[in-house]
């Protein structure tokens, strides 16, 4: 990343957290002077770093690494009909969210889960892609901790996606029951990356609005689909979760549902033309109540990727029912054996983890064959030790095992 792009960065994210200290006292003046002198501090501060060159003033500079050294390299090398769909693991034992999507030269982000210690595994991954700081699209689906802990840390002195990042638009959920203190922080710093010049709005305001696809690259759209609960009130969170179906070249279909459950599943099919989709995030992180019979006969995906810490005991005790739940794998094996899980639990009572597949990297280049490159095991869900010894295998995947 440029040593320019990130200097700003370290300025705006400073003199943000510095307004907010002073905003507290009560006086814009002391606001003003706060942030004037923490400017020129910063300043005074880049230049003894060597990163503000000053003619006349700047010892001569040592000479620099080799490239080889910094450079950040893609994972695939990509151009503009290209889509690169990363599902992240999030470096704890808990479950949570994360996807990273390049599509030609626009970097769009659904989730930033699931806690805050996920933030510098989240930076690593996404400045492998996302090269000149900014985020052209973050999608926020609901206001569940697992799903916004990496945007605003509660702590004001430590970084998160937002202060990390520049975002064109953010498009969040539209309703919610949240009063938690993981969402006040969502609040706070959503509002300072407003006033930093991002674009905001709810999905429900997307879809009233008229235009809910975007083009991102081209061939290559994003559409927000339309959601009862943009509209209605629940009580179960996870149904107020922001949809989105990326399209590629017209044939080629992606969908997000993010934590959808049942009821949420039925409406969406009723409210929109879905079609047969090549990749499918597990919803609700492979629970037994999402990835319904009634969504998944209409999408009937070729791929699934589900977003997880496998066997983790932090919902359920029923083993049967962590995630990915059996029940989900029984009705997504009607469609397909290409099911990959990001991260599996080690001890639940020590909060141990590792990789299953590790982060998951979908590739889908115009007329080749989508590919997945695991950085765990490169194995389908069916072939890993983990479920072979704590799954059942359904009919449907006896033939091909």
């Amino acid at each position: 990343m440029a040593k320019s792009n990130g200097s700003k960065r370290i300025v705006r994210s400073a003199a943000r957290k510095t307004v907010r200290k002073a905003s507290k006292s009560g006086t814009g003046i002391l606001i003003l002077v706060a942030v004037v002198v923490l400017i020129i501090g910063a300043l005074i501060a880049l230049y003894m770093m060597g990163y503000l060159k000053i003619p006349g003033l700047n010892a001569p500079a040592e000479p620099e690494k080799a490239e080889t050294e910094t450079k950040v390299t893609p994972v695939v090398v990509y151009d503009s009909e290209d889509l690169v769909i990363t599902f992240m693991e999030l470096g704890n034992w808990y479950t949570g969210d994360c996807t990273f999507i390049k599509a030609g030269d626009c970097d769009i982000l659904i989730d930033a889960g699931s806690r805050e210690n996920s933030v510098p595994f989240l930076k690593a991954e996404i400045d492998k892609y996302c090269t000149d700081g900014k985020l052209e699209y973050v999608i926020v689906t609901h206001a569940h901790q697992d799903h916004i802990a990496g945007f605003a840390p509660a702590s004001t002195t430590k970084d998160g996606i937002f202060d990390l990042y520049e975002c064109g638009m953010i498009i969040d959920f539209a309703l919610t029951n949240a009063t938690s203190k993981v969402y006040e922080s969502y609040c706070r710093e959503l509002q300072d990356e407003i006033n930093a010049g991002a674009k905001h709005m709810t999905a429900r305001e997307v879809r009233e609005s008229g235009e809910y696809v975007f083009t991102l690259s081209e061939g290559i759209t994003m559409t927000i689909l339309d959601n009862y609960y943009y509209y209605n009130e629940t009580k179960d969170e996870n149904d107020y979760s922001v949809c989105c179906l990326i399209n590629q070249g017209g044939d080629r279909n992606f969908l997000f549902t993010g934590d959808l459950e049942e009821k949420g599943e039925a409406h969406l099919v009723e409210m929109n033309d879905l079609p047969k989709v090549n990749l499918f995030k597990g919803g609700h992180h492979g629970s037994y109540t999402a990835n319904t019979e009634k969504l998944l006969s209409v999408i009937r995906p070729d791929i699934v990727c589900i977003c997880c810490c496998a066997f983790n005991n932090e919902y359920t005790k029923d083993e049967t029912r962590m995630f990915p739940a059996q029940d989900s794998i029984d009705r997504i094996a009607k469609y397909t054996d290409r099911v990959y899980v990001t991260t599996v639990s080690t001890d639940n009572e020590n909060k141990t983890f590792q990789s299953l597949n590790g982060t998951i990297h979908v590739i889908s280049k115009p007329k080749t064959e989508i590919e997945v490159q695991c950085t765990g095991e490169q194995a389908k869900l069916k072939d890993t030790t983990w479920f072979k010894t704590y799954r059942t295998l359904p009919e449907e995947w006896k033939d091909a095992a």
